[in-house]
């Protein structure tokens, strides 16, 4: 192995930040971006010693591949964390316009909202799969996230606190409890996981994303990102007073001054609670 193949692979795994996936999906990106580097001619390179020209490099390498804006976009994520690992931030320019790189464009005015009916529920066998699927449309929460959800840790009583072990990035971030409905979510949420998280303690993390795909599958579920959105259009309405466009509702050229600055503060709010640090991500689960 290279030794900056296997630097960066010690590098990731000296720096646990983030869920299972953002970690494995970090890895695999560190090693192929060091393979990229040795092909394109950038040989004998340590993990300490990445410079501006392998930067631009790697971009010309990734236009030439007509890659598409949302891969580069993710890769330079990467050679970012890379670089303030190893107190290097000032090698890579902080906006990817430096690079040439497009703004990506999160548009849709079709909603992708789905919901999960009792009797959906009731096919599910595993009753750990079953209320991390209850968990996902309550509170808007990713897949991962439902499954290593510790309502012991989570549940501060008008608010949930996700470690960022469990979300994606590495983030830690706060959901309201608003409902009743979400406090009813919660308490048998404890009352099954108990002190610890709704991964059964004789499975691991990647055994039960198996369970969890199997059960969905055969109860006739899918698409289960859908009920982010669903919780996204939801909450919108609620903190607007009207429908988003991707449900119906006005569309941004068609608001007042006044509901414009309700629209983004509402947007702001939701991006939050969802786990995403731009406004503009909004754009996929509400329309524009």
């Amino acid at each position: 192995m290279r030794d900056l193949n296997y630097q960066l692979k010690q590098l990731c795994r000296n720096c646990r930040e983030g869920s299972h996936a953002t970690q494995s999906k970090r890895e695999y990106m560190l090693t192929l971006i060091a393979n990229q580097l040795h092909a394109i001619g950038s040989r004998g390179m340590s993990a300490q010693s990445l410079k501006p020209k392998h930067v631009e490099a790697l971009v010309r390498q990734w236009f030439a591949e007509e890659l598409s804006t949302g891969t580069i976009k993710n890769r330079m994520a990467v050679i970012r964390w890379w670089s303030r690992k190893v107190n290097k931030q000032n090698v890579v320019a902080r906006s990817n316009e430096h690079y040439g790189i497009p703004d990506r464009r999160f548009v849709t005015n079709e909603s992708k909202a789905r919901s999960v009916t009792c009797e959906q529920l009731e096919k599910v066998r595993d009753e750990h799969v079953r209320m991390s699927l209850e968990l996902q449309q309550a509170f808007g929460l990713r897949r991962e996230e439902a499954m290593k959800f510790q309502p012991g840790f989570a549940d501060r009583g008008d608010h949930l606190v996700l470690k960022g072990s469990w979300t994606k990035g590495g983030r830690e971030r706060t959901i309201p409890v608003r409902t009743e409905a979400q406090r009813e979510v919660l308490n048998r949420a404890r009352c099954l996981a108990g002190l610890g998280s709704l991964i059964p303690s004789n499975r691991n993390y990647k055994h039960h994303v198996r369970v969890y795909e199997g059960n969905t599958m055969r109860a006739g579920l899918s698409r289960m990102h859908g009920l982010r959105h669903a919780y996204a259009q939801h909450r919108y309405e609620e903190l607007t007073g009207w429908p988003c466009p991707a449900a119906g509702g006005p569309m941004a050229k068609e608001l007042t001054p006044e509901q414009h600055e309700l629209d983004h503060k509402a947007r702001l709010t939701i991006s939050q609670e969802l786990g995403h640090e731009r406004k503009q991500v909004t754009a996929a689960y509400l329309g524009r």
